[in-house]
């Protein structure tokens, strides 16, 4: 088991980025946000145990899991073709990207896709940028999800529930902090910037992470930063408890969460 496990974390990364070199993006738009290469949040492999994982990080620290899942049927079932046939004239929920006030805005999938999913403005307010994820439909959007394969590890005392969500390039979630979870990106790439629950950033709730990024990041000292990765389809990045996050996508992303609760 474990050798196949590691065999899986070896196989899926590469399959992945085969996918994406030819031209597998899923008909989503690509980005022109500059990545950064450097990743100081710990990665491991399908070679870590049940127990390593809850002893190692489920309760202490963040961690990139590699080739723990394969999602390539329920990827297959996000392009933009598939998922606009499927669920196109029906309702989804948008919410504001900012901290602590959420604006609620109901239209049409086939309208968000086609006339809201777009680049980020620089200046825009979180108050002024919708963005889809986490208010599902669960009836509507069942048959989708139970195709989606979550991560293998789990956490005593809690169950999950996904939130899926599609954003722009440069789009994300400033600063908040929440329960335990996973998040795993389907097409596209997305940035993670965390804190530990007893570092709280410094953050202006209604600036988008894009802003923040470009404004107060820069002037950050070393032992001030957070820890930062940017995640790509086949990886699934885990969060602790109460740790604070924000997120940027880099290309237009179509990604799934688990929280547990």
């Amino acid at each position: 088991m474990a050798a196949a496990r590691r065999l899986l974390a070896v196989l899926l990364p590469l399959a992945w980025a085969r996918a994406r070199l030819a031209g597998g993006a899923g008909g989503w738009q690509a980005g022109d946000v500059p990545e950064e290469q450097r990743c100081t949040v710990d990665r491991t492999d399908g070679s870590v145990s049940p127990a390593q994982f809850l002893q190692r990080f489920a309760f202490s620290r963040p961690v990139v899991l590699r080739g723990v899942t394969d999602n390539s049927a329920f990827q297959a079932l996000c392009t933009r073709q598939k998922l606009l046939a499927a669920y196109g004239e029906r309702l989804v929920r948008l919410s504001t990207a900012n901290t602590y006030s959420y604006r609620k805005v109901d239209v049409p999938f086939q309208e968000y896709v086609e006339r809201l999913l777009k680049p980020q403005d620089p200046a825009a307010l979180g108050s002024d940028t919708l963005y889809f994820f986490g208010d599902n439909n669960f009836t509507e959007w069942g048959s989708l999800f139970q195709h989606y394969v979550p991560p293998p590890f789990r956490i005593p005392g809690t169950s999950g529930a996904y939130s899926f969500g599609i954003a722009g390039s440069g789009s994300g979630v400033p600063f908040h902090w929440h329960g335990p979870g996973y998040s795993e990106v389907i097409f596209g790439r997305k940035r993670w910037f965390l804190y530990p629950p007893d570092k709280t950033p410094h953050f202006h709730p209604n600036e988008t992470t894009l802003a923040w990024l470009q404004h107060t990041y820069p002037t950050l000292p070393p032992e001030e930063r957070p820890l930062e990765c940017t995640i790509r389809p086949g990886e699934v990045l885990y969060f602790p408890d109460r740790w604070w996050h924000a997120t940027l996508n880099l290309d237009t992303s179509v990604f799934i969460s688990t929280f547990l609760g």
